[in-house]
């Protein structure tokens, strides 16, 4: 693996933007505020955000590269090599992709779980961000709990997540839009899916002690929990005591003050900033930042979210820079209790973007190096002399 010198640049260095260098030699970086270093390959950051790399905990936007419409499927090798790259281009190293195991068949069926996990674990080292197995279970999926606490002790899964969305396979006269979008997905006539939705509805008292065992599995893995659209203080101290310590979504913003409270890491979507608002009529994120209410931003279903957002925040007033990026950075690094990543010092696993702010609100990634390897360039100008990095040097030369 090459070392890798950056040179100049607004470094993100413990909460404050400071003009340093780095310097990275195999998957960490080992110094900060070197002058030069000779050999290697340098990177010129003069007037540019020299940042961590994004971490993402739940993103699905992968869903649309294995069925980009309704019944049209797409190799999973394909679809996660083509959401790798979307997931680098906009600054995510570390994505955890968010895989629905649901009781319906089709896109979010047993069988797209099992082969989405299985190729993630075959074609990650082909992966340039560190990718990783977010488990989305629908509770009322009660036959795939023993499977997923196997999964949980072979340490297969990276982060669980409990999702409950049997009221949107019911019939909403006031949202009819989401059933039929849900029923088209699994492939089954409109029949055949409401017999389902009866027969799954039917369990519905053995679900509590089911999402009890799963809980309880996760815990004795290490592997942290997710609670997904808290509608109420009581779900979430319900959660709290299985665990359960992030808080996914939270509907209200009266679950969120409970939350926060309670010391739980809660989680908003990164396009519900973007777009000011959410496009299904909940919480603002924005505003739930703003009170102290949302540690963590999640791309969620549009990967370039989460970079815009961090900008938008701090163009609106809302957050510094420092802080908004904490937000894609180092709290969801704490949230998934990845230590060795989220914050740019010396032992750390080198993450790390170049990024041009000088439009508002309208960032451009320039280059991203993951674990310690350079794997996107959008400007070969940057490169400085592999001999001899340092630009000081060269023009001492």
């Amino acid at each position: 693996m090459m070392d890798i010198f950056v040179e100049g640049g607004r470094t993100l260095i413990g909460g404050e933007l400071i003009e340093t260098s780095l310097q990275v030699c195999g998957s960490e970086i080992v110094s900060l505020g070197e002058n030069a270093a000779q050999g290697g390959l340098g990177l010129d950051a003069g007037d540019l955000l020299v940042l961590p790399g994004i971490i993402d905990l739940h993103g699905d936007a992968f869903e649309r590269q294995l069925m980009p419409r309704p019944g049209v499927d797409f190799p999973v090798d394909v679809a996660l090599i083509d959401s790798d790259r979307q997931a680098i281009a906009n600054g995510i190293t570390t994505v955890f992709h968010g895989t629905t195991w649901s009781w319906e068949p089709g896109l979010r069926g047993a069988d797209n779980a099992r082969s989405l996990l299985a190729a993630i674990e075959t074609q990650r080292p082909q992966l340039a961000a560190d990718t990783r197995f977010h488990l989305r279970q629908e509770t009322y999926n009660l036959e795939a709990e023993a499977e997923i606490t196997q999964w949980l002790a072979d340490g297969r899964i990276d982060l669980l997540a409990f999702n409950d969305h049997i009221e949107t396979s019911l019939h909403n006269p006031k949202k009819p839009e989401k059933r039929i979008r849900m029923a088209e997905r699994t492939g089954l006539t409109g029949e055949a899916f409401d017999l389902l939705v009866q027969r799954v509805i039917s369990r519905a008292d053995e679900v509590p002690s089911s999402i009890a065992r799963l809980a309880l599995a996760a815990r004795a893995a290490g592997v942290p929990t997710l609670s997904h659209d808290d509608e109420t203080p009581a779900m979430r101290a319900d959660f709290r005591k299985l665990g359960v310590a992030i808080a996914e979504f939270p509907i209200n913003e009266e679950t969120a003050i409970a939350a926060a409270a309670a010391g739980d890491f809660i989680v908003f979507g990164a396009p519900n900033v973007v777009r000011g608002g959410s496009h299904t009529g909940w919480t603002r994120a924005s505003d739930m930042i703003a009170k102290g209410l949302c540690s963590v931003l999640a791309s969620d279903y549009y990967y370039p979210a989460q970079l815009l957002a961090a900008f938008r925040l701090v163009a609106d007033g809302v957050l510094t820079l420092p802080a908004a990026w904490a937000l894609i950075s180092s709290a969801p690094a704490s949230a998934a209790g990845l230590t060795d990543r989220g914050v740019l010092a010396a032992g750390r696993r080198a993450d790390i973007l170049l990024i041009d702010d000088s439009i508002a609100m309208r960032p451009r990634i320039v280059a991203v190096i993951a674990n310690g390897r350079l794997v996107h360039l959008t400007d070969a100008r940057r490169l400085l002399h592999p001999a001899v990095t340092s630009r000081k040097a060269v023009a001492a030369a």
